[in-house]
């Protein structure tokens, strides 16, 4: 960490200055600000283009600075911060008034997570408060993985960007919502269900949570996202590949765990076969395919049950990288 000190001080300066900085963690890389300051927090959503009604997550260093940011902190918050923090969980609570209405989509709500990175909790302890961190990217395109990622997206006047290297988990968060005693996932992530329910000893709500365009209750909600340049589609087999390859109008990049080929023009991107080397890869591989400049980026469906609920937030992530663009 030592190499890394003065990068970390001249990021800190840049956030208390209004400033920008992209920021790793163990999920994605972040596009930070100081989460009490409104005209940095507006910097936020006018760089990415990201709409007002789509909440942001405030990075905090632990429970001790998520309790100064709702009055509602309580035994079920403090076992989910014990078993899962550092980590990829943001945890939905009431806010406080220290937070802008703009960092929260004018919510009553705020999610909060501390993040299992030691670049991105050094970043938040030279800060000394709380980072909002949405992704670094334009909003609605392929999340980044890797500084070079977010380097393709903001130039280095906009964005002072701390290089951690590759992320290790690939995609966001779980998002829970703790209201009126009950526990719902709002966005399928790194952290499953099952492993929150036995944390709370409770049951724990996974239904898929319905949008209508207004304020949204949880990053990750938006129908289209995570989406490449080029158009996704989901194809089940060898059979629905080679017929979405014959109608596609020029070439197709195709992105396979079980080793589907495809013949020439078209060209084949391997994925892992296991859930936690997929989730780490996918948007790395869906970056690569789009620089093919493919007519269409094909997609081998992950399998659709199984022991690992990981899968389940890989399909959440392609559903919205294939839905249909506005």
């Amino acid at each position: 960490m030592t190499q890394f000190l003065p990068d970390i001080e001249a990021a800190a300066a840049r956030l208390r200055a209004g400033g920008l900085v992209a920021f790793p963690t163990e999920t994605v890389y972040g596009l930070g600000a100081d989460a009490l300051r409104e005209d940095a927090v507006r910097k936020v959503f006018a760089l990415k283009g990201r709409p007002p009604s789509n909440p942001l997550i405030v990075h905090v260093s632990g429970d001790a600075m998520a309790r100064t940011l709702t009055p509602a902190w309580d035994a079920r918050a403090q076992a989910l911060a014990d078993a899962f923090w550092p980590g990829p969980l943001s945890i939905i609570l009431p806010r406080s008034d220290a937070l802008p209405d703009v960092v929260t989509a004018g919510s009553l709500n705020v999610a909060l997570r501390a993040p299992a990175h030691p670049l991105a909790l050094a970043l938040i302890g030279a800060f000394g408060g709380p980072i909002v961190g949405p992704s670094a990217n334009i909003s609605g395109r392929v999340s980044p993985t890797r500084a070079s990622h977010v380097r393709e997206s903001f130039t280095d006047r906009d964005v002072l960007v701390l290089d951690g290297g590759a992320c290790t988990g690939g995609i966001e968060s779980t998002v829970v919502l703790l209201a009126d005693g009950h526990c719902r996932v709002l966005r399928p992530g790194l952290i499953s269900p099952a492993q929150i329910a036995e944390a709370l000893g409770e049951p724990v709500d996974s239904r898929s949570v319905q949008t209508d365009g207004a304020a949204l209750g949880s990053p990750g909600q938006l129908p289209s996202h995570y989406a490449p340049r080029a158009g996704v589609r989901l194809v089940g087999g060898p059979g629905q590949a080679h017929e979405a390859a014959h109608r596609c109008a020029g070439r197709a990049t195709l992105l396979t765990h079980s080793g589907l080929s495809l013949p020439p023009p078209h060209t084949v991107i391997a994925m892992p076969p296991d859930a936690p080397g997929y989730a780490r890869r996918l948007y790395a591989a869906l970056r690569e395919a789009d620089a093919q400049s493919p007519d269409a980026i094909l997609v081998e469906a992950p399998p659709q049950s199984g022991a690992d609920a990981l899968w389940a937030a890989i399909q959440d992530r392609l559903r919205r990288a294939a839905a249909p663009r506005e």
